[in-house]
């Protein structure tokens, strides 16, 4: 371990959540920092191995950016805050998510155990460093699994020195660890973990050196006096950052079978069995398709823009924001719909981030604002529905603003997880409880239309026939058989 004092720190404070890749992973926005104690005895060198503690499996790394405190501060301002921090290192906030249950928060268990806190190798002096053109990368098993930077942090360094000194006093060797990016996950005995910050852009690219940390397997038990280790899905599902990490299953799930039957069948049709039901507000309007004859069916993910407002874009526009974001995490069979409120006057996608939708594997992208590079995007063979093409750029009109939300696209609430089918006609919004009993009854619905259509076909009149009273209903029966 190397602090700026050669000792243990005599308090390691954590924050909760800090970059913005990681809250679009949590799914909430916090308007305040919030904090965690570590003891000072979880503090590890680099190379000494970790324990996962037997009988448990989540045992997560989370890559952070240490701050030491190099003097006694209490009460400073946002201004003087980074005169308190006398230098930088790398840090691994790890915990164990099956005992977080008992600790009710407070992570004193999940992530205070002796050397759940490697600090090190090396420290860079913070007087030598922008504390916003800083770099974290953490790999596994020599594999980049995090990298980030400190450019668009939600609560830039000084704000959390600042924030922490109101009501406790920063005393010197004390330890901030400040929040990990996108990324973390779960490691197993025989894994190896190493995190690196370092300044690209300052003078001599100072770096901190590879913090190492080995995992091994614990072998003595959880003593029986002691809450015992608890998992579920949701457990699951955080510790390694995804249902699809942790090889879970979607909350809900359109199987191949399902997929082929929403396929076969007109949005017309959905549409009319919607109305049956009540919904009649379910179609995107405003928008046509990039790619006639192409059909769209997959699970809804959600961005909003709000209006432009130029503070608003001063603090959400810029970096990894809430479109990069969306657009980055996209899974396969995932369908992007964008909250535009209808502004045809300037872009909301354009080319590149078409291109990485299209490689990570979505369905498509529906937006009832404009896409730029029209013809490009097109060309990708990404379906994409949008009010048309527009060569603007997004902050003419919008500020991306959050994902993963309820929205309203072409009039239509849509919310993660519905069920989104689009043809030429255009596209419709479907409650994932609806979406079996609907198509099963617009197949059925089809199949009635492709009789009266050979009757009205042979000269039949439409009278009794369209719909069909009982004389119909009969023949139709014959029909089928």
């Amino acid at each position: 371990m190397d602090t700026a004092h050669g000792r243990r720190p005599g308090k390691i404070i954590a924050v909760h959540l800090n970059y913005p890749s990681r809250i679009a992973q949590r799914g909430r926005v916090p308007a305040y920092p919030s904090y965690f104690l570590k003891p000072s005895s979880s503090v590890a060198e680099s190379g000494s191995p970790i324990e996962r503690p037997a009988g448990t499996e989540l045992l997560a790394f989370e890559g952070e950016i240490a701050l030491v405190i190099g003097r006694s501060t209490r009460r400073v301002t946002p201004e003087q805050a980074w005169q308190a921090v006398e230098s930088i290192t790398a840090a691994n906030d790890f915990g164990v998510y099956d005992l977080r249950l008992a600790d009710k928060g407070s992570n004193l268990r999940a992530k205070g155990a002796d050397g759940f806190s490697p600090i090190g190798p090396r420290s860079i002096p913070a007087a030598e460093v922008d504390p916003a053109a800083l770099r974290i990368r953490t790999w596994v098993n020599g594999r980049l699994v995090q990298e980030d930077t400190t450019a668009d942090l939600v609560f830039p360094f000084a704000h959390l020195v600042a924030d922490l000194s109101q009501l406790i006093t920063l005393e010197p060797g004390d330890v901030i660890l400040t929040g990990t990016p996108a990324g973390s996950s779960v490691v197993v005995p025989g894994d190896t973990v190493e995190v690196e910050v370092d300044a690209p852009t300052a003078p001599g690219a100072p770096s901190t050196g590879r913090l190492i940390t080995p995992v091994v397997q614990g072998s003595e038990p959880i003593a029986a006096l002691s809450a015992p280790p608890q998992v579920d899905d949701v457990q699951r599902e955080e510790a390694w950052g995804s249902r699809l990490a942790a090889g879970l299953a979607p909350v809900f799930a359109i199987d191949d079978a399902l997929r082929a039957d929403l396929n076969s069948v007109a949005t017309a049709t959905l549409s009319a069995q919607l109305r049956k039901r009540g919904y009649d507000e379910v179609s995107i309007d405003g928008v046509r398709t990039n790619q006639p004859g192409v059909r769209l069916v997959g699970l809804a993910r959600t961005l909003r823009f709000v209006p432009f407002r130029p503070d608003l874009f001063a603090t959400h526009g810029g970096g990894f924001n809430a479109q990069k974001r969306a657009f980055d995490s996209l899974r396969p069979g995932e369908v992007l719909v964008i909250e535009a409120r209808g502004e045809t006057v300037t872009g909301t996608v354009g080319d590149i981030l078409a291109l990485r939708a299209e490689r990570l594997g979505a369905a498509g992208v529906v937006s009832d604002g404009g896409i730029r590079d029209f013809a490009t995007v097109a060309a990708l063979g990404i379906p994409s529905y949008s009010a048309g093409p527009h060569p603007a750029v997004l902050g003419r009109r919008h500020v991306p603003w959050e994902t993963d939300v309820t929205i309203a696209c072409g009039g239509a609430a849509v919310q993660p997880g519905d069920v989104i089918v689009g043809d030429d006609d255009g596209v419709l919004v479907i409650p994932p409880a609806l979406v079996r009993e609907v198509v099963a009854d617009a197949i059925e619905q089809e199949r009635e239309e492709r009789f009266i259509a050979e009757q009205v076909d042979s000269g039949a009149s439409v009278k009794g026939l369209y719909p069909m009273n009982a004389e119909w209903k009969a023949r139709y029966s014959e029909w089928q058989n």
